[in-house]
């Protein structure tokens, strides 16, 4: 997967598209279908969505930093059954985080000297019906000369047991009639010239065929990324094969990902021996909180970039034991993957905000992009809870003019910093509320964190013990 220096506004848009005579397409994010982000062109066969929550056991994979000097986001999907594929994300996610960490050591990743570098890896779901699930991860920024855009599909073949790449979907006696026609798609398309062509097509260990997807009536959309097969400036390149044209080529395992794309079945079984049962809390709060904050000392607690299948289940048991609430800022792609986990927050009493969609420098996108983010993790949250989110929460703390109007939510920052995401210690992240807290804090932690979670018990006995009170961030601004 090559990928080559945008600029921030091309990176969440997957830049621009270029339509073929014999296809029409745009470019994919991992942030949904084409059509429903900024700067999209519609495709006449668009890949069929995929509800992550419908997936048993689905595990998201979240990690991220909260310094802006040196940002970075990443995701990846862990299904049960699936794991070789989901060592394959794995590997390749911290190869990247690492290389990119490394920049931000030595300096490199600072981007033109206004502020720091950015790495943001998402995730999309393409099919998982069947014995088949495929994945897409979408890479924006990075370090150096290979920042960028870049994305790459995985596939898993639950029949074989095996993971597979996008170029297995295709039978290997067939892939130069399959280059051969990419290249024509290509041909003649502003951008290009047949020397680049050809250098593209010369080794096609390279990985220029990585971004591969069925569309929703069987056709074959191969997507490049801006400067693998063209001028960099010109952004992602999108061929689309018919149905009849690329069958024949498939591979066994690729004409079953096709007919799970076209017919998707109602189940996915990729051969797990036993797929975990989420445990849902039931806590239901009893009414509206009285709590006077002008009266008693209160404190707002504050989870970001959940919810966790892991770990949010078991923080919402410990809030419920002390009648404390809180303040979740959720991610967008984790709320559609476990919104039952939305709604326990919300049933317990809890208030549910916005973190954006994919967790990036909001700061860094147009107006348009920051809507795109924010708008559709709000819609998430409504659908989980039947409550529109009033909050949002941008990430890193990263805001300007540009993000304040774009939206109409609230933005909210912290006043305590426990800095978890730093210091993986559950005895260090309780010391720093315990010894730092203040009458009216806003207290930052991550329901990610599994030593972060395992803090708050201790949290809460010492300060309940001290008089304080649990309240909402909104609860606490209506109150104080």
């Amino acid at each position: 997967m090559r990928t080559h220096r945008l600029l921030p506004s091309l990176l969440l848009l997957g830049s621009l598209a270029l339509a073929t005579a014999c296809s029409s397409g745009s470019s994919a994010t991992a942030s949904g279908t084409d059509t429903a982000r900024p700067g999209a062109s519609a495709t006449t066969a668009p890949a069929r969505t995929v509800d992550p929550a419908k997936i048993k056991g689905l595990r998201i994979v979240s990690d991220n930093s909260e310094s802006t000097s040196c940002a970075w986001a990443t995701s990846y999907p862990d299904v049960p059954g699936a794991t070789a594929m989901t060592a394959a994300m794995k590997k390749d996610v911290q190869a990247r985080l690492s290389t990119f960490r490394e920049s931000c050591d030595d300096g490199s990743a600072i981007d033109g000297g206004d502020g720091g570098g950015e790495l943001n890896i998402s995730h999309q779901f393409l099919v998982a019906s069947g014995d088949v699930l495929g994945v897409r991860l979408t890479t924006l920024g990075g370090a150096g000369a290979g920042s960028g855009l870049g994305r790459r599909t995985y596939w898993y073949d639950g029949g074989e047991g095996v993971s597979r790449t996008a170029l297995d979907l295709v039978d290997s006696g067939s892939r130069d009639a399959l280059i051969a026609a990419l290249k024509s798609g290509l041909e003649g398309r502003e951008g290009t010239d047949p020397d680049t062509l050809a250098q593209a097509f010369d080794d096609r260990s390279t990985g220029e065929l990585d971004d591969m997807v069925f569309t929703a009536n069987g056709g074959l959309r191969v997507t490049f990324d801006p400067g693998e097969v063209g001028a960099g400036a010109a952004g992602s390149y999108v061929v689309t094969l018919s149905k009849a044209t690329v069958t024949p080529w498939l591979s066994a395992f690729g004409k079953r990902v096709q007919e799970q794309s076209v017919n998707p079945s109602g189940s996915l079984d990729l051969g797990a021996t036993a797929t975990p049962t989420p445990v849902v809390p039931t806590h239901t709060a009893s009414g509206d909180d009285d709590t006077d904050c002008a009266k008693v000392k209160c404190v707002a607690l504050t989870f970001d970039d959940g919810p966790s299948a892991t770990y949010t289940a078991t923080l919402l048991t410990y809030l419920a034991r002390y009648d404390a609430r809180a303040t979740f800022f959720t991610v967008g792609q984790n709320v559609v993957a476990h919104p039952e986990l939305v709604r326990a927050e919300a049933r317990a009493g809890n208030e549910v905000g916005n973190h954006s969609w994919s967790h990036p420098d909001l700061t860094k996108l147009t107006a348009q992009e920051v809507a795109y983010q924010l708008n559709r993790t709000s819609a998430a949250i409504k659908a989980a809870t039947g409550q529109a989110p009033t909050l949002f929460r941008p990430p890193y703390g990263a805001v300007n003019s540009t993000v304040r109007g774009a939206t109409r939510l609230s933005a909210v920052m912290w006043t305590l910093d426990t800095e978890d995401w730093k210091y993986p210690d559950a005895t260090k992240v309780a010391q720093s509320v315990i010894s730092k807290v203040k009458r009216n804090d806003v207290v930052l932690l991550h329901d990610i964190h599994p030593t972060s979670v395992a803090a708050v018990p201790q949290i809460l006995r010492t300060l309940s013990a001290q008089g304080y009170h649990f309240v909402t961030v909104s609860h606490l601004r209506a109150t104080m």
